[in-house]
């Protein structure tokens, strides 16, 4: 796969996601969650989860980093929680309780990870993922294995 483009379409959604609109910032959000493994995307969509004008652009970013369903999405939720507001906060667990309440295979996949999470080093990654694990736990999920 070439990086150049995936390169280019990062730059271009961090630009987005300076906009004074809010609806550019979700989109911008949306977008850069499915970049959120490159290393350039992490610390753009963790100001945009933790937006300082509209939790809308929290909820729509955490949710799409969420709905990736891999370490690289939850842990930026996870270094988002660790330093969020208390509304912050409470817009961050509505995504997750919008991207794990259908599929209980799905939020538990999630926690299997964020229990890998509260080992990591980065001390605001783990205690962010200790809340994130606790969030999960408290979903009663739709949809069960048989």
């Amino acid at each position: 796969m070439n990086s150049a483009p995936r390169r280019a379409a990062v730059v271009a959604l961090v630009e987005l996601g300076r906009s004074s609109d809010s609806g550019d910032r979700a989109d911008a959000g949306r977008g850069l969650a499915t970049f959120a493994e490159m290393g350039e995307a992490a610390d753009p969509l963790l100001e945009l989860v933790l937006d300082r004008e509209d939790t809308f652009v929290t909820r729509a970013t955490a949710e799409a980093l969420l709905r990736r369903q891999d370490r690289a999405g939850l842990l930026i939720v996870a270094s988002a929680l660790a330093v969020a507001s208390p509304n912050h906060g409470d817009w961050i667990h509505t995504a997750v309780r919008d991207a794990f309440a259908v599929y209980a295979s799905d939020r538990d996949d999630a926690l299997r990870l964020c229990e890998e999470l509260t080992q990591d080093p980065d001390e605001r990654v783990a205690l962010g993922a200790r809340e994130l694990k606790e969030s999960l736990t408290g979903i009663h999920c739709v949809l069960h294995a048989e």
